[in-house]
């Protein structure tokens, strides 16, 4: 028994180690880490400034559009800091309960990224199927309690992942080669019996992506066949256009995801460690930097109300002068 007693015990503080590998280079792999972070954090506080404040976006595409932008800055709050944290100054070390809360923070608010990105599917189906009932379908306690219900999904699911981490022996350090505190790469470090983690680590992407993904699929399904129906060439092309820019959102957020997910379960032992950091870091990096970049383009309304502004701010700065 003092044997066991010497060999398991939870560790006061983890190091995180960035990209396992590349530590010679964490210097310069933090000037995209940084970039990404800057443009994530004027875009999404930018599209919620807009939303705000201009009257013409107080509608319910725009406030889905301001959810997924709150959920975006959380996530890049959560993990960024730190992950540059370790590239400039190499403090690597993070509490145990700091990790925990940390963890926690990133997985459900990926997951209610993932569940914005439904709703907003399911907002352009009832756009473009039934238009004339729209606004009367989509009323702000609706999409109140939608954003409210996809917020307690993630947390009602993700708050067993710190318990279940707590409740591991370990024994093989403390030491995660990751920029964060991520589920797995935590639970690894454990001499125990790690198979309850995994498991249910899969049900909840099951339950979340799984069923978002399935429920963007027929959204998009039904979108296609009532465009396709429509008899005027324009009328498709304008009804189809409203869908673009949440259409790339959906690539930026699920395609890292999926070579992660994959990547982990069929390329374990191929697939360098340090490309699954990477491609970690970028499926959290991604989505937030590039979904105001879309939407401002693909978007008339807010390139619109970003043209007024910024005209706005010409006209008076030539009458002062």
């Amino acid at each position: 028994m003092l044997k066991l007693n010497k060999t398991e015990w939870v560790p006061p503080s983890f190091i995180l180690n960035g990209v396992p590998g590349l530590e010679d280079v964490h210097i310069w792999i933090s000037f995209p880490f940084c970039s990404m972070y800057v443009v994530a954090m004027a875009g999404n506080c930018g599209l919620l400034y807009l939303i705000y404040c201009e009257d013409s976006l107080h509608k319910p595409m725009y406030y889905f559009l301001a959810m997924l932008s709150l959920t975006d800055l959380v996530i890049c709050s959560s993990t960024v800091p730190k992950a540059l944290s370790i590239f400039w100054f190499h403090l690597k070390k993070i509490g145990f309960d700091r990790c925990l809360i940390q963890m926690f923070f990133v997985h459900t608010f990926t997951g209610m990224e993932s569940g914005v990105l439904m709703l907003m599917a399911l907002d352009r189906y009832v756009a473009i199927c039934y238009p004339l009932r729209y606004s009367t379908i989509l009323t702000n306690p609706v999409i109140a309690k939608a954003g409210l219900s996809t917020f307690l999904r993630g947390v009602l699911l993700i708050i067993p992942f710190p318990f279940l981490i707590k409740r591991l022996p370990y024994c093989k350090g403390n030491v995660i080669p990751h920029t964060y505190c991520d589920h797995m790469s935590v639970a690894k470090l454990s001499c125990g019996n790690t198979k309850v983690n995994a498991i249910y680590g899969l049900i909840v992407a099951l339950l979340i992506g799984g069923f978002d993904i399935l429920c963007i699929t027929i959204s998009y399904t039904m979108i296609l066949r009532a465009v396709v129906s429509l008899s005027s060439a324009e009328a498709r092309r304008k009804a189809f256009s409203t869908c673009t820019a949440h259409i790339c959102a959906i690539v930026f957020s699920y395609s890292p995801a999926f070579f992660s997910f994959f990547s982990h379960r069929f390329g374990a032992h191929t697939v360098p460690p340090s490309c699954h950091i990477i491609m970690a870091n970028i499926y959290l990096l991604l989505p937030p930097t590039m979904n105001p970049v879309v939407y401002g383009v693909k978007t008339k309304q807010i390139r619109d109300c970003v043209l007024g502004i910024l005209s706005g701010s010409k006209n008076t700065k030539s009458q002062s002068i």
